[in-house]
C-alpha cells in the first residue's frame, strides 16, 4: 500500500502555507513548534519530496509544496464537509465564513446582519467581500461555507436558494430627458451613453443580458470598480447608468443626485441567491440563513415604498 499523508499533517502543513511561519503556524493549531516541525518532516518523508525551500531565509514553497498545498486544501475541505455532515451541533453555531459580491454587500448586510446575532446568539459569522468568480473558487475549495451572489452565474458542485429578485433601473442626472419617461426600452437605453462596471463584475454582464444588449451599447472608455464610483462618474454628466433596485432603496441614487426611470415590463432584473457546496453538510445552516436574508431584503423594499408614498 503507498504510504498515505495524515490529515493532521496536512492541517499543520496548510497552517504553515498560510501563517508563513513555524511558531505562528503552531500557535494556530494549538502545539509546540517541536511537534508541528517533526509533523512537516514526517509529511515530507512520506511524500518523498521538500515541500518548502530551506535554502533562503525568505518562506517559500517548492513546486511540489505548491502542488500540496493546493491539493491539500480540497482533502480538508472535503474532510471537514463529511465531519460537520455527521455532527449533533445546532443549525448556525460556530464558525460560518460567508462571502459577498460587491454589489450586494453594503445594500444588504447592514439590514440583515444585526438580526442574526439576536437570533442566532451562538453564531460567528465572518464575512469576505470579493466578485463572483473568486468567492466561487473560494467555496469550491472550502474557504468559505455559503456566498451571497447574483445569479444567473454557473456555479459547479453548488447548491443555492433565492432570496429575491433585485430590478435594474436606468439612473442619470438630475433632467435627463429619458428620466422623465413612464419606461425605457432597449432601444432607448442604446444611445443612452451607458456606463457599466468594468468587465470581472457579473453585475455588468447581468445587466447586458438582462437589458438585451451588446458590448458596443455601453461606454468603453469608462469602467468603474463600485456601484458608488459608478454613481459619482453618472453624477460628473459622463454618461448615464443602470442600477440595482438594492441599491437604489438603500438611497446610492438620491444621495448622489441621481433621477431613475423604470424598464419597460417584464423588468429586467438579477436574483440573489445564497449558495453552498453540495454535501457540504450547510444545507440547514443556510436555509435558516437564506429565510433571514429574504425578510431582510423584503423589509427593505416595502421601507423604500413607504419612504417614497
Amino acid at each position: 500500500m503507498i504510504p498515505l499523508p495524515t490529515l493532521r499533517q496536512l492541517q499543520f502543513f496548510q497552517a504553515l502555507v498560510r501563517r508563513q511561519s513555524f511558531s505562528r503556524a503552531a500557535s494556530d493549531c494549538l502545539v509546540s513548534q517541536s511537534t508541528l516541525s517533526s509533523a512537516i518532516k514526517e509529511l515530507e518523508t512520506v511524500l518523498d519530496r521538500h515541500l518548502f525551500d530551506r535554502s533562503t531565509r525568505h518562506f517559500s514553497l517548492t513546486p511540489a509544496g505548491k502542488d500540496v498545498a493546493e491539493r491539500a486544501a480540497r482533502i480538508l475541505a472535503a474532510a471537514e464537509d463529511l465531519a460537520r455532515s455527521i455532527s449533533t451541533r445546532k443549525p448556525l453555531e460556530g464558525a460560518f465564513t460567508l462571502g459577498v459580491i460587491p454589489t450586494i454587500a453594503p445594500f444588504l448586510l447592514p439590514l440583515a446582519t444585526p438580526g442574526l446575532a439576536k437570533k442566532f446568539p451562538k453564531l460567528e459569522l465572518f464575512l469576505r467581500e470579493d466578485l463572483t468568480a473568486a468567492l466561487a473558487e473560494r467555496l469550491a475549495d472550502g474557504s468559505l461555507d455559503a456566498a451571497l451572489l447574483a445569479f444567473p452565474y454557473d456555479l459547479t458542485g453548488a447548491e443555492w436558494i433565492e432570496i429575491g429578485e433585485d430590478p435594474f433601473f436606468f439612473a442619470a442626472p438630475a433632467g435627463s430627458p429619458l428620466t422623465a419617461r413612464k419606461s425605457l426600452s432597449s432601444a432607448d437605453l442604446k444611445g443612452a451613453h451607458l456606463l457599466l462596471l468594468e468587465d470581472g463584475h457579473c453585475m455588468r454582464e447581468h445587466a447586458l443580458d438582462a437589458c438585451k444588449l451588446r458590448q458596443d451599447d455601453v461606454a468603453g472608455a469608462f469602467g468603474a470598480t463600485s456601484l458608488f464610483t459608478l454613481t459619482q462618474m453618472v453624477r460628473a454628466g459622463l454618461g448615464a447608468t443602470l442600477l440595482p433596485k438594492m441599491a437604489i432603496d438603500a438611497g446610492l441614487a438620491s444621495n448622489a443626485g441621481l433621477a431613475i426611470a423604470p424598464l419597460a415590463a417584464p423588468a429586467p432584473s438579477r436574483t440573489i441567491g445564497l449558495a453552498w457546496r453540495k454535501g457540504s453538510g450547510r444545507r440547514e445552516d443556510c436555509e435558516m440563513l437564506a429565510a433571514h436574508f429574504k425578510e431582510a431584503f423584503a423589509q427593505n423594499a416595502k421601507r423604500a415604498v413607504g419612504r417614497r408614498a
